[in-house]
C-alpha cells in the first residue's frame, strides 16, 4: 500500500463534517478520498464501484445505522473501518458493538476544543486512517460468556500474589474478551491499560462483567487490587500500580502524554515492575505504536514473567513487535493460547513460594 495512495471512503449524515474530512484527509500526499456518503445506501454504491482502503464510519446516521450497515458490509465485501463518532455516553455501548462486527479503531468527531487545535486533530485523523490502513481486516473472535461468580473470600487474603498487567490497543477489545472469558473466577489482581477514549472504558468494563465470572470495572482512584478483580483505565487518565502494606492499589493521574496515548502501559507496566516485581505476569496485545514495550523490559528486568500476542492473530503487529524487539518477551503466543500460558505461569509462581 506504500506504493500508492490510500483511498478512503467517508461516511457520514453531516455535510459539515464530511467536508471537515475530506479537507483534513487530501490534505496528505498519501490519501486519496474517493467518495462521501450521507448515510449507508449511497456508501453501499460507492463501495461498491471504488473498492476503498478505508471507510470512515459514523454510527448515529439516517435510514441504517453504521453498525447494522457495517455488518453486511463485513460480510460481502470486507473493507478496513475507523469510526469516528461523537462520543456520547448514551451511544458508546453501540459503537463499542462496532468492533464485534468488524471495526478497527474508533476515535472522536473533530470538535472545538480549547485544549487542541485543528491542526492537530487534523494530524490525527491523517495517521489513525494511515494505521487502519496497514492494519489486518479483524476475524470473529471465539468467546464465550459466563455469569459472575463471587469471589472466595480466601481470595482477598492474598492480595499480595500475583498481579496480572496487560497492555492493548487497535484490535485489543475482542483480543481481551477471548483471554478474559477463559480466565478463572479467581484471577489474578488484573490491572489493564486499553486505548479508548474517555466515554468508552467504563460503557466497556460493564460489557466485560455481563460475560466474566469475576469483578470487572473502570479503575477509580484508590482502588485495591486483588484477585477475582480486574480494573481498566479510564480513558484520559494514566494508571499506576502502587502498594500500602499487603495491599496493592491502583493511582490515576494526568501526566502529559506518553506514546501519543493516555492512559498509556508504560506508566502501568513501570510501576508494576517497581511494586510486583517477580510477583508478575504481563501481557502486550494487538495494537499499534510501541506503548507498553519499556514498561515490559523494566518487568522482565524485575524477575516479571511477559508475554506478546503473535503476529497472526494481532491486527496491528506493532506493540508486541517492539516488545519482542527489545527482548522484554519469554514467550510469544497465538491468542487463543495466551490465558492457557497465563494459568500456567501462575501454577509455576505458586510452586517457587511453596518450595
Amino acid at each position: 500500500m506504500s506504493s500508492k495512495k490510500i483511498r478512503v471512503l467517508i461516511v457520514d449524515d453531516s455535510s459539515i463534517i464530511r467536508s471537515l474530512l475530506r479537507r483534513f484527509l487530501t490534505s496528505d500526499p498519501d490519501i486519496e478520498v474517493v467518495g462521501a456518503a450521507p448515510d449507508p445506501y449511497v456508501a453501499r454504491d460507492i463501495l461498491l464501484r471504488e473498492k476503498p482502503d478505508v471507510m470512515t464510519l459514523d454510527v448515529e446516521m439516517p435510514r441504517m445505522d453504521g453498525v447494522t450497515f457495517l455488518e453486511k458490509v463485513m460480510a460481502s465485501n470486507p473493507v478496513r473501518t475507523i469510526i469516528i463518532s461523537s462520543l456520547s455516553t448514551q451511544g458508546s455501548e453501540t459503537t463499542l458493538r462496532a468492533f464485534e462486527v468488524g471495526a478497527i479503531d474508533v476515535m472522536a468527531k473533530p470538535a472545538i476544543d480549547i485544549t487542541r487545535s485543528m491542526e492537530s486533530i487534523r494530524e490525527e485523523i491523517v495517521n489513525r486512517v494511515k494505521a487502519v490502513a496497514k492494519a489486518k481486516l479483524p476475524i470473529k473472535m471465539k468467546y464465550e460468556a459466563r455469569p459472575p461468580t463471587a469471589v472466595k473470600s480466601q481470595a482477598l487474603a492474598k492480595t499480595t500474589h500475583q498481579i496480572l498487567a496487560i497492555a492493548s490497543s487497535t484490535g485489543g477489545t475482542e483480543a481481551l474478551k477471548v483471554i478474559l472469558s477463559k480466565m478463572p473466577s479467581d484471577i489474578p489482581g488484573t490491572v489493564i491499560v486499553q486505548h479508548l477514549p474517555p466515554v468508552f472504558t467504563a460503557t466497556y468494563a460493564k460489557l466485560l462483567q455481563k460475560m466474566c465470572p469475576f469483578e470487572v470495572k473502570e479503575a477509580q482512584e484508590g482502588d485495591k487490587v486483588y484477585p477475582g478483580r480486574v480494573l481498566i483505565a479510564p480513558g484520559n487518565y494514566h494508571m499506576e500500580l502502587s502498594r500500602s502494606g499487603a495491599y496493592y492499589h491502583v493511582k490515576l493521574h494526568q501526566e502529559p502524554i506518553l506514546n501519543g496515548v493516555r492512559p498509556a502501559a508504560d506508566f502501568l507496566m513501570k510501576s508494576v515492575a517497581k511494586y510486583a516485581g517477580a510477583n508478575a505476569i504481563g501481557v502486550v496485545l494487538t495494537g499499534m505504536g510501541r506503548d507498553g514495550a519499556d514498561g515490559l523490559v523494566a518487568m522482565k528486568n524485575s524477575g516479571a514473567y511477559n508475554i506478546a500476542q503473535n503476529e497472526e492473530t494481532c491486527v496491528v503487529f506493532g506493540m508486541p513487535r517492539v516488545a519482542i524487539e527489545l527482548k522484554a518477551i519469554q514467550k510469544v503466543c497465538a491468542l487463543e493460547d495466551i490465558a492457557k500460558e497465563i494459568m500456567k505461569q501462575i501454577k509455576i509462581m505458586d510452586v517457587v513460594k511453596a518450595s
